[in-house]
């Protein structure tokens, strides 16, 4: 009975991430058109930021309870997933076209702050609250950077076309962004449970469901974004999701308690450097993620995946 009832709320959450991710895109989307802002900004700072909320939610929550060891853990692991399986899945389902400016600025400037973690892992093993400041400020330099694209790309909204009203468009994004985190945490919590039912370890749990899970709000809305023509959004979310990661959430943990960075951690923070070069690599030619591209990264997740279970 208690397995049943757990496979009826795994359904029920992927039921609500499904369509709190397309009610999300959509509001998303339409609040760009409506006041000019190109929707590869939204995918970098409303959906990306929107979509970190349970990596966000259980970074900062473990450093108030005196637990931010698992934050590098939780960052890292996420944003190779984000990259390798959620980029993967949805490049392998559908081309996703990217912009040059991330191709340019984006995803190197991920890479260059992936870069500065793994320089302060190697030289302690700790992020201290100084560390934490620089992190802020390479975060604020970010928005900056995102507010210039805006003023740069502001485009003249001629209201010729039908619109969603302005408050529709708001209770769609909210609605979906609720949607999308809650049914998240149901997805996880009925999988953990299921997978405690059929006997499998804490470890392998930790590993691929809940890494996975915390995930998931980036996945949905990547796939519903790419296949709705919306590339900027698909690839800004992930691309934007990662940065966030690790200057938000890293940087605001390190401000309420210093946070351990494990030396196990350092191999995982270089595979993380070598995910982001790796989507370099395939976007640099021809500017957009093919199928091919979604197999290879695919693969080279199930190689890290072999790697973590040694």
């Amino acid at each position: 009975m208690e397995i049943l009832l757990q496979c009826l709320l795994l359904v029920l959450g992927f039921v609500m991430l499904v369509k709190g991710a397309d009610w999300f895109v959509d509001g998303a989307a339409g609040i760009a058109d409506r006041f000019g802002v190109p929707q590869l900004v939204i995918g970098l700072t409303i959906v990306a930021m929107g979509t970190s909320a349970p990596e966000a939610a259980v970074s900062i929550t473990a450093a108030l309870k005196g637990n931010a060891g698992i934050t590098i853990g939780n960052i890292v692991g996420s944003n190779i997933l984000n990259i390798l399986i959620i980029l993967g899945i949805t490049s392998a389902i559908v081309s996703v076209a990217v912009a040059k400016s991330t191709i340019r600025f984006e995803i190197p400037y991920m890479l260059g702050i992936t870069l500065l973690l793994l320089f302060m892992g190697y030289t302690g093993n700790v992020v201290t609250f100084v560390e934490g400041l620089i992190l802020w400020a390479a975060f604020l330099a970010y928005l900056f950077y995102l507010f210039l694209m805006v003023k740069k790309n502001k485009e003249e909204v001629t209201g010729e076309k039908k619109q969603m009203p302005l408050w529709r468009l708001a209770f769609m994004g909210i609605s979906g962004l609720v949607l999308v985190v809650w049914g998240s945490d149901v997805t996880v919590d009925a999988a953990t449970a299921i997978a405690k039912v059929m006997g499998l370890g804490d470890r392998f749990i930790g590993l691929t469901i809940v890494a996975l899970g915390t995930s998931l709000p980036e996945l949905f809305t990547s796939v519903s974004a790419a296949i709705k023509g919306k590339a900027d959004i698909a690839i800004g979310n992930i691309v934007g999701s990662n940065i966030f990661n690790i200057l938000f959430v890293i940087g605001t943990t390190a401000l309420i308690t210093p946070v351990v960075f494990e030396a196990d951690f350092l191999m995982d923070t270089i595979i993380a450097i070598g995910s982001g070069v790796l989507l370099l690599l395939c976007v640099l030619r021809k500017k957009k993620l093919t199928r091919i591209h979604g197999i290879l990264m695919l693969l080279c997740y199930g190689a890290y995946f072999v790697y973590l279970l040694q």
